[in-house]
């Protein structure tokens, strides 16, 4: 726990400060987390309903919506913050925990440089947030070392799946275009919205399986919760460069309006 977080558990129906040291032991079996801008926050229920459908296939719980307004009424109305719930959950014992991290946002990052993942896939269950976020983590710190800010995972054919923390999307001219639902990615709310937002635009949009370099001279985003859209500036030994991002700005303001107050 970084000296930036407020680390709290789920007990009797309230939310009680805690350290991790009295965290129950167990892995990490679901997570989700989103940004906070002074109280403002975007789809925050979508959030909550994809966290409990992933933990419901896993606990017999029926506190959730208790445990999702304690949650809410724990976070500050003025600040930049990047809360995460979790449940924890001992495999052998059954034993589970409703947790919640109040973090402060890191900073806003405006722009990506990807780089691809050289090894097979090494997630565990590929379709939660949750199990795989520290091999999400150590996949950008490869990325890292190669001079990139985010991992692009393929598959074992090369097809892109998804950045290691982070969903993928492109335009083929006024086309917006993301790996298909038969690709092993992380459902993303920040897709879901942006595909929405073109639909609303009267653009067309589509799936596709492709390889990274089918992706050459192209717009490529990558989506997150924290940092929304961000255009990619640089694709490492991609075999050429990145399209600019000229669908960016319309979106981006679309994005934000749909932020609403978190209370």
């Amino acid at each position: 726990m970084s000296d930036d977080e407020q680390l709290f558990v789920f007990d009797k129906s309230k939310l009680v400060q805690t350290t991790s040291q009295l965290l129950i032991d167990g892995h990490l079996a679901v997570a989700d987390s989103w940004l906070v801008e002074d109280g403002r926050v975007r789809n925050l229920n979508a959030h909550f309903k994809r966290f409990e459908a992933w933990a419901t296939d896993l606990v017999e719980r029926t506190d959730f919506e208790i445990f999702f307004q304690s949650v809410i009424e724990q976070i500050p109305a003025e600040g930049r913050w990047f809360p995460r719930i979790e449940l924890l959950l001992n495999s052998a014992t059954l034993e589970n925990q409703l947790v919640f991290r109040l973090r402060a946002a890191p900073d806003q990052i405006d722009s990506m440089t990807l780089w691809s993942y050289t090894e097979p896939d090494p997630r565990i269950n590929p379709l939660v947030k949750g199990p795989d976020l520290s091999l999400g983590l150590q996949m950008r710190r490869a990325a890292q070392m190669h001079g990139a800010d985010e991992a692009v995972i393929l598959n074992t054919d090369g097809f892109i799946l998804e950045g290691a923390l982070s969903a993928l999307v492109w335009f083929r001219d006024d086309v917006l275009c993301a790996p298909g639902n038969d690709l092993a990615w992380i459902p993303s709310i920040t897709r879901m919205e942006v595909f929405a937002i073109a639909e609303q635009m009267g653009l067309a949009t589509r799936t596709e399986k492709v390889k990274p370099a089918d992706l050459v001279d192209l717009e490529i985003w990558g989506l997150s919760s924290l940092h929304g859209i961000r255009p990619v500036a640089e694709w490492v030994d991609l075999g050429g460069p990145v399209g600019p991002a000229r669908h960016l700005e319309a979106f981006s303001k679309r994005l934000r309006m749909l932020s609403t107050s978190i209370k």
